[in-house]
């Protein structure tokens, strides 16, 4: 069983994005971009508050015909945010993103941020687990 403390050792060297809550839109639209992210998160004396994605801003900003210069974090980002211990399994990662329709996961350590998990990550670490567990079958059979 992987833990996300795995998971999150193999994306080191990646840093959570995060805005705080009276930050606009643009400027969290304009974070994505730069690092090639689907979210961020926002977060208010260090501690996770709310979470902004792709889909809020397409849901939330454009189909209501808001401006994104004009429009605060705190008016459209998904709150309370969901989140994951280092701990967990990416399976139960996996289950919380499908029951909730979620595509990204902060992952805490007690209140402390130790990073953001996304369906692609766990989803890339599933299909490694079970190479490896194919492999050593076909060892097993042909030993």
């Amino acid at each position: 069983m992987t833990t996300v403390t795995a998971l999150l050792h193999d994306k080191s060297g990646q840093s959570v994005q995060t805005l705080p809550p009276d930050a606009s839109v643009l400027e969290a639209i304009r974070l994505m971009a730069e690092y090639s992210i689907g979210s961020v998160l926002v977060a208010e004396a260090g501690r996770p508050v709310g979470i902004v994605t792709e889909r809020d801003y397409a849901r939330k900003v454009i189909l209501m015909g808001r401006s994104s210069a004009d429009t605060r974090l705190s008016d459209v980002m998904s709150s309370p945010v969901l989140s994951v211990a280092s701990s967990d399994s990416i399976e139960h990662c996996m289950q919380m993103m499908t029951d909730h329709k979620i595509r990204h996961l902060p992952v805490l350590d007690g209140d402390s941020l130790a990073g953001m998990v996304s369906i692609g990550d766990l989803l890339k670490a599933l299909l490694e687990q079970r190479q490896r567990e194919i492999e050593q079958l076909q060892q097993y059979i042909t030993g």
